[in-house]
């Protein structure tokens, strides 16, 4: 890809133009980064499962009806997707209570949460991404509430399918976070990624943690091994033929 043609470089991933100008090129990085970034790693292999991760559940999420950026896998790195403006919130939806959320708030740590909490914040790196509610959402002109209604319902669909994919692979999704943008026709779609990146995945069995929480804790030496181990319950043979894996 030419240097030229980059539109974008975030913590983890370059957006490039494509031939189309509805399209972009995504390239998923080794690097990993906590803390707002103040602490990053390059851990090997690491763009390679995220963006196959990513392709897989963006296709899930596409058979039951979930818009999504998502066109194709280029290469085991590189996605091909819909060029969308990006909506600075992120949709952070919480199954079970842990993280952030008992540290603000006086919730026991592991409380299954029924309805699960949907939680947003404003994307945005000079503020620290804060929490926001919908008056504030509205007041920064973001969304409108019948956008933020839609948001939420997409979010929650998104919480069924995936709570439910994943236990069939015997992982639980402890919360995750997604976010959403504009197509050229003015529709939300499902953007950025989802991955252990942006899951907190726990196995089922021993609730060993199987995500980036790893690297946040300093565990170094297990994250790329519970990458794989999500890559391997999630990608199938037919997958791997389909993608050249």
């Amino acid at each position: 890809m030419n240097s030229k043609d980059l539109i974008y470089s975030g913590k983890a991933k370059n957006i490039y133009k494509s031939d189309n100008s509805n399209e972009v090129i995504i390239e998923f990085r080794d690097d990993m980064t906590a803390g707002d970034g103040e602490r990053k790693e390059t851990m090997k292999k690491k763009g390679y499962y995220n963006s196959i991760i990513s392709a897989k559940i963006f296709k899930v999420l596409e058979e039951k009806g979930i818009p999504t950026q998502f066109i194709e896998l280029i290469e085991s790195n590189i996605m091909k997707s819909k060029k969308l403006e990006m909506i600075p919130i992120e949709f952070i939806v919480r199954n079970i209570a842990t993280g952030s959320l008992v540290r603000k708030f006086p919730i026991e740590d592991g409380k299954k949460l029924n309805p699960p909490i949907v939680q947003t914040d404003y994307k945005n790196d000079e503020y620290h991404d804060p929490m926001l509610n919908d008056s504030i959402t509205k007041a920064l002109g973001i969304a409108t509430q019948e956008e933020l209604d839609d948001l939420y319902d997409l979010s929650l669909k998104i919480n069924n399918i995936l709570s439910e994919y994943f236990k069939d692979t015997g992982i639980i999704l402890v919360d995750y976070k997604i976010e959403f943008g504009k197509d050229a026709n003015g529709n939300l779609v499902l953007g950025d990624e989802i991955s252990p990146d942006s899951c907190r995945l726990w196995d089922s069995s021993t609730l060993e943690m199987l995500d980036k929480e790893l690297f946040r804790k300093g565990k170094d030496e297990k994250v790329m091994n519970a990458y794989e181990e999500v890559f391997n319950r999630i990608i199938t043979e037919e997958d791997k033929k389909n993608w050249n894996l």
